[in-house]
């Protein structure tokens, strides 16, 4: 069956490169496009099924007449005409009585306990303008990046500098677009952390220490922009700003919990779940109850933080009504959203239904929605993935994990990198647009994974030393040569490359809050702007090559301390080779042909066998 977001029984024009993501999008010269389109249906013959008809809300008989598919060798195939981006409900009938899901399809929950298939057509007619495939991301932490508006500076008395809020706000962000300095940096895509308003007082961590809700993760009233930040005015006049540049903007949005202080919880006791594990305790995430599972959708993260119950219809609802508000009120591309697996996917069923009849229409554009499920279990992590009826993509933590080790820590072999990256390659579903990463505000700053000697492990917190004994900025270039090996990976692979706040210039920083230092815009060394002009580099040649952003992982060699692999889209074949190590080694099998590296600049000549330098990559494009 044509896939979901893939045009169908249409000519595409082919061509060699789309342009910068700015141009991505745009129907090629020449593409047919027509109001409907076919769908192509396929069930496998076997013993005892003598016909295969597929019923839904699709026909004039709703469920009660459809296509009959005919038998052709091994399958029932059949063609249903659909209008473009029509959304399809169905089932196969076997024998005009039997109704089973198609298994090559999606399935969604029908709000009576049963499920059904889905389909929703795309004949390449209104395409939207932005593909999230060419999206390069930026987290912005908001009260660490810049302050924009000393007067709504107001700490927290009696919490630690570290902890508490440091003045970043919205109109910080907004003056930073304005300037250019995310334009310069090659970004497209900016995610803030929540905005909301946040319960003011003081909240005790697992570490035991004092702590404000400048994160954004203790929401009070989820209708409200938090006055530290800024106003509801501030983050439109931001998302108007960015949008005027070409750049998207996705909120952080935290949909597990609100503060213990919130009315929403007062008033509303039954949509949350109790506190209370069953068996004489507090149901804690990692305390009275796992972080897993059943226990994991309904334990409270701290004793202050009620966990909606999504079992409970209202409380969804109203859920899902205030993130459809807030797409509406304020113009954002997009949900970073939290926590996932510690909520029912029913949320998500609903949220994406409202989203594609609701917000797409009117918008003409994708509503990408992200996930963060902190796992390193890719079932998991894909089990909430599905463009069609959930999310667009999850953050790829198992990845993360494999580039920390083997080229930032050097552990192993990259003969393991490319194993994982062909595993990789086929584990989520097709369609989805992952986001790849290597630091965010969980996680140690990924400098000082990248030192010569690391000082942490690739699923390490780095808490240890988020208080005491925090680590120093890295003087040895090394450390950011290995950093920009892995920025360069990401540039030349699949998904939405984030860019941590601050890793574009190897800021140091242990485990939470270390993680989450105030933006360094002065005094920078000449190894951290090394670091942020080879990233800049980077982004531009990615958005001046659709292979880059577009096409498929191809390993073609690896060694201990190398690898080769070749991305292609539309008659681009690009070719990558990465050196970890600390002397010169040669690419593993590069094709046979004459090369431009499109990193160096060089207008001069490669053709194997390629020389790689101590921790270098080139990025190799057919003359």
């Amino acid at each position: 069956m044509c896939s979901a977001l893939a045009a169908c029984s249409q000519a595409q024009s082919a061509r060699e490169d789309a342009g910068p993501p700015s141009d991505a999008g745009e129907p090629d010269a020449g593409s047919v496009c027509e109001p409907s389109c076919a769908i192509d249906f396929h069930y496998p013959a076997q013993a005892g099924v003598s016909s295969v008809e597929v019923r839904g809300d699709f026909s004039s008989e709703p469920w009660g007449q459809g296509l009959e598919l005919r038998l052709e060798g091994d399958a029932w195939v059949g063609e249903l005409m659909l209008a473009d981006k029509q959304f399809v409900e169905y089932k196969m009938v076997l024998n005009g009585a039997d109704w089973v899901l198609d298994p090559e399809a999606s399935s969604l929950p029908d709000g009576n306990g049963n499920l059904n298939s889905v389909v929703q057509a795309d004949c390449g007619c209104n395409a939207a303008s932005f593909d999230w495939r060419d999206g390069i991301l930026y987290f912005v932490f908001l009260d660490r990046f810049e302050d924009g508006n000393p007067a709504n500076n107001s700490p927290v008395a009696n919490v630690p500098y570290e902890s508490n809020y440091q003045g970043g706000d919205l109109a910080g962000v907004t003056q930073k677009i304005e300037e250019g300095y995310f334009t310069e940096l090659g970004i497209n895509v900016l995610w803030l952390t929540s905005p909301f308003d946040n319960a003011n007082g003081i909240g005790i961590g697992d570490d035991g220490r004092d702590y404000s809700a400048y994160h954004g993760y203790w929401p009070e009233d989820l209708e409200a922009v938090d006055g530290h930040v800024g106003s509801k005015a501030d983050l439109k006049a931001l998302v108007e700003a960015a949008h005027a540049r070409g750049i998207k903007v996705i909120l952080d949005y935290a949909m597990n919990h609100v503060h213990i202080d919130s009315p929403l919880f007062s008033e509303n006791p039954s949509w949350f779940w109790p506190n209370d594990n069953g068996f004489g305790g507090d149901c804690k995430c990692g305390g009275g109850c796992s972080w897993e599972g059943d226990e994991g959708r309904r334990c409270w993260f701290q004793p202050y933080l009620p966990d909606f119950n999504f079992t409970n219809a209202d409380a969804r609802a109203w859920s899902v009504n205030n993130a459809i508000m807030w797409i509406e009120e304020t113009g954002v591309d997009g949900y970073r959203l939290d926590a996932v697996k510690h909520i029912e996917q029913s949320w998500l069923y609903d949220l994406r239904r409202r989203v594609r009849q609701e917000i797409e229409p009117n918008s003409g554009e994708r509503f990408y929605m992200v996930g963060e499920t902190f796992s390193p279990d890719s079932g998991l992590i894909g089990s909430y993935v599905d463009p069609l009826t959930q999310l667009d993509g999850q953050f790829d933590f198992p990845l993360r994990a494999e580039l920390t080790r083997e080229l930032l820590r050097r552990e192993g072999s990259l003969v393991d990198l490319a194993g994982f990256l062909d595993y990789n390659s086929r584990v989520y579903r097709e369609g989805s647009i992952m986001s790849t990463f290597i630091g965010n505000h969980d996680l140690p700053r990924a400098i000082h994974l990248a030192e010569d000697t690391p000082l942490f492990g690739d699923w390490d917190s780095g808490q240890g030393r988020g208080w005491d004994n925090r680590p120093a900025q890295p003087s040895a270039k090394s450390a950011y040569e290995r950093l920009g090996l892995a920025f360069g990976f990401l540039m030349t692979s699949p998904g939405v490359p984030l860019i941590y706040y601050g890793d574009e210039i190897g800021m140091a920083g242990a485990g939470d809050p270390d993680n989450r230092r105030f933006m360094q815009w002065e005094g920078l060394s000449d190894n951290q702007l090394w670091l942020r002009e080879r990233i800049t580099a980077l982004t531009k040649i990615r958005a001046d090559n659709i292979a880059l952003r577009r096409g498929q992982i191809d390993v073609l060699g690896a060694s201990a301390d190398t690898i080769t692999y070749e991305m292609a889209a539309e008659g681009q074949r690009i070719v990558i080779a990465i050196n970890r190590g600390d002397v010169t080694r040669t690419a593993e099998a590069v094709p046979t042909a004459s090369y431009s590296d499109l990193l160096s600049g060089s207008e001069d000549s490669l053709s194997p066998p390629i020389s790689l330098p101590p921790r270098s990559l080139v990025i190799l494009r057919r003359q």
